[in-house]
């Protein structure tokens, strides 16, 4: 049988093109796999809470921060598109809306805003110091203490896609949100690779949350509606269904992260507790820089004093405003404001939480009134879980 003698050169120029293709293939493959061991280059942070707790206070905390791209509450645009839904049903959407800004990918708000659109369409834009510096807005530098007033006035009119570009060009994304009630739902996002997550859980004394409610009942209808269910009804929660349903969800989400959590859940998750934050700010503001990976400079330092050493505990008008106040009297104003009667109701369907949050109960007006006595306890873990405890009605 004749032998075909193929030229030495020819094979070792058959090889090199052979290997060179591998090569090539192997490296095209491997960008689409996804790089386990490789932390994405961003740090996302999740401030999860519930209205009138505190929160809009500590994403400015977090929004004034040089290194930081904040949006307070992007999913209020998938409960106003979507009223007529529940909460829970709601929650597969608001995840995917909170995933896509976390990446950086704005397209999201298509599906829930008008297709021709500018930085003031975007729901409390200008609460965002990043959407109100550059590169979204020429008018003031990172490093600036913004006011939302000022910011208003000067970059509204600033294009839509100033936000995705500005969100590209930080180190950490910042997202605060009311809009989750389990935290295993938001289990696709603590493992997903190309998210590095982290859960900052801030509660607040649901007696407290309940006479700040009082000062927004109109604007907090339509969302205590979709928390009840009522198909699109606007609901003034005065049988403190919507304060029962919050309550079992703070508990539901602090047990989950606490009593047998799953390994993707190591050092991932911080409960801050509001009446902490206003008693020492500094101290607590410091430890969520550093479960952040963010530092304080000295010029939030200045700021967070003076935002948290004002006169007097606010107006009504300055509900959903960070103005400067006296943070210790605004935590305890609730204990002069509320009657007896009303703290009686809300620790009857608030009773799980306020336990397992650190709060002491009231048995008196006596005691409801007396400053002297200290309602915050020391922080510890507690045996309740939520099972066990069926609130009276």
């Amino acid at each position: 049988m004749a032998r075909i003698r193929i030229p030495s050169t020819v094979v070792i120029i058959f090889v090199t093109v052979q290997t060179g293709f591998l090569l090539f293939m192997y490296a095209r493959y491997s960008s689409f796999m996804p790089q386990s061991e490789e932390k994405p280059s961003q740090v996302h942070i999740l401030i999860l809470s519930s209205w009138r707790s505190g929160s809009s206070f500590v994403g400015q905390l977090f929004s004034q921060h040089p290194s930081v791209f904040y949006l307070m509450e992007p999913a209020w645009h998938v409960w106003v598109k979507m009223y007529q839904n529940s909460a829970k049903v709601l929650h597969m959407a608001v995840r995917d809306l909170v995933r896509s800004v976390f990446l950086c990918d704005m397209s999201v708000f298509d599906a829930y805003m008008p297709w021709k659109r500018n930085l003031s369409d975007l729901f409390q834009w200008a609460a965002s110091r990043a959407l109100c510096s550059a590169p979204a807005c020429d008018s003031f530098q990172r490093t600036d203490i913004t006011s939302e007033l000022a910011c208003k006035t000067l970059c509204g009119r600033y294009p839509f896609s100033k936000v995705e570009e500005a969100c590209k060009t930080y180190s950490h994304v910042v997202i605060k949100e009311v809009r989750f009630f389990d935290l295993k739902v938001l289990y696709p996002l603590l493992t997903d690779p190309s998210l590095n997550l982290r859960i900052i859980h801030l509660v607040r004394d649901p007696r407290a949350v309940v006479k700040s409610r009082e000062q927004s009942v109109k604007a907090l209808a339509r969302d205590n509606g979709i928390v009840l269910s009522t198909n699109g009804t606007k609901v003034e929660d005065s049988k403190y269904k919507v304060m029962q349903e919050v309550c079992r969800s703070h508990v539901q989400i602090y047990e989950t992260a606490t009593l047998k959590p799953p390994n993707f859940l190591k050092d991932r998750y911080l409960m801050v507790r509001f009446e902490d934050l206003v008693r020492d700010p500094l101290s607590e503001i410091s430890e969520m820089y550093k479960f952040a990976d963010l530092s304080l400079t000295p010029r939030l330092k200045s700021w967070i004093y003076n935002i948290t050493h004002g006169q007097g505990p606010g107006k009504k008008k300055e509900a959903f405003k960070i103005t400067s106040r006296d943070a210790v009297s605004v935590s305890q104003a609730w204990r002069n404001v509320l009657s007896f009667q009303k703290v009686k109701k809300i620790q009857e369907v608030c009773k799980g939480a306020i336990n397992i949050l650190g709060y002491q109960l009231v048995d008196s007006e006596k005691e409801q009134r007396d400053l002297t006595l200290d309602l915050v306890l020391p922080r510890r873990q507690n045996e309740f879980s939520w099972s066990s405890f069926n609130p009276k009605h």
